[in-house]
């Protein structure tokens, strides 16, 4: 059961362990959302999920794809009643399970969950933990219960996070590492001993991943260097991250405009490596731009975006400058009244 792209991974990797010779299960159906509008304006239409599109393709019966509105309509817990399987797995479904649902699967429902739980519960572990820049992350096997991510855990892996990494990259990553963790335990769950093993969470110790909120994009050059270098990590896909910055004509010319850049890709730099004349002025390099940070840190942009434009590395993005230089807004902050 799952829906977006990240999860068509997973569906890839359990039809090719179900297709090996010894293989200890075969995949009965998919559950996933139905199919959405996309597009713009007029022109939306509805298109199926990515995991909906693989199951397709991989052959699946007509009958074996299920799509309902809510995993608990009458007719969808009729049509998985009579499917049987004695396994469920999730995988970024993104609607919750009701007892009806539960209750059909003999040895229960297993999610897949990209992170070490009890931490970073719910919608964007892999994005909030890149924020706050874990250096180990992991992923987590677990039953599913009713209260969100909160049951109990079969087995956790856990994996070193590279600096550098964004979060498409280690969701695919983590999601692909969970799948061979589920497919290594399934010989426990069919003998019960799953649940007997699995352990209870540690709820003293549970975070909870916050859905990403588009207003939160903006990067404030206030902070540090390496906060703001997480956060690009940790936004990268939806919702990105943007800064503003008033651009000035050559040789000390005036006011330009202001121009929002979509910032893609970066690294933290050496302080030596900005040049800037004065505190907020971006410093261009022969390939990169050099922002100084709020402590004195430098951040350095390798890929950005402008308005109406494609992704572009930086150097080609400072070929276009033709001589102006950028000085980056303080982010405004709402004003407060006293009461």
């Amino acid at each position: 059961m799952s829906t977006p792209q990240v999860a068509a991974l997973v569906l890839k990797r359990l039809l090719a362990a179900a297709a090996q010779p010894d293989a200890s299960f075969e995949v009965a159906a998919v559950v996933t959302q139905p199919p959405r509008p996309t597009g713009r304006g007029n022109r939306k239409v509805p298109q199926p999920s990515p995991v909906q599109v693989l199951a397709e393709e991989a052959g699946l019966p007509a009958g074996a794809i299920l799509a309902p509105e809510r995993p608990g309509d009458a007719e969808f817990l009729a049509a998985l009643r009579q499917l049987a399987p004695d396994l469920c797995v999730t995988a970024a479904y993104g609607n919750y399970l009701p007892s009806s649902f539960l209750a059909v699967p003999p040895h229960g429902t297993l999610n897949i969950h990209p992170s070490l739980l009890p931490r970073y519960r719910g919608a964007a572990p892999v994005q909030r933990s890149l924020q706050d820049g874990v250096p180990i992350t992991g992923v987590t096997v677990l039953y599913t219960v009713r209260a969100m991510d909160a049951g109990p855990i079969l087995a956790q892996q856990k994996m070193p996070v590279d600096p550098d990494i964004q979060a498409p990259e280690l969701l695919n990553r983590l999601f692909e590492l969970g799948t061979d963790l589920l497919v290594d335990n399934l010989e426990a769950v069919w003998a019960g001993m799953g649940q007997l093993a699995a352990q209870p969470q540690d709820e003293a110790a549970a975070t909870h991943a916050a859905k990403l909120q588009r207003h939160e994009a903006v990067l404030d050059f206030s902070q540090p260097a390496q906060a703001c270098h997480n956060k690009v990590r940790g936004f990268a896909g939806w919702p990105g991250t943007f800064a503003t910055f008033q651009q000035r004509d050559a040789g000390g010319g005036g006011d330009a405009g202001h121009v929002e850049l979509k910032i893609v890709r970066t690294r933290v730099a050496q302080p030596s490596e900005w040049s800037g004349s004065s505190e907020r002025e971006v410093a261009v390099g022969r390939d990169a731009l050099f922002i100084r940070c709020g402590d004195g840190s430098v951040l350095q942009v390798l890929e950005l975006q402008a308005p109406g434009k494609r992704v572009m590395a930086a150097k080609d993005f400072v070929n276009g400058l033709k001589g102006r230089t950028l000085v980056w807004q303080p982010v405004q902050q709402p004003a407060r009244v006293a009461g």
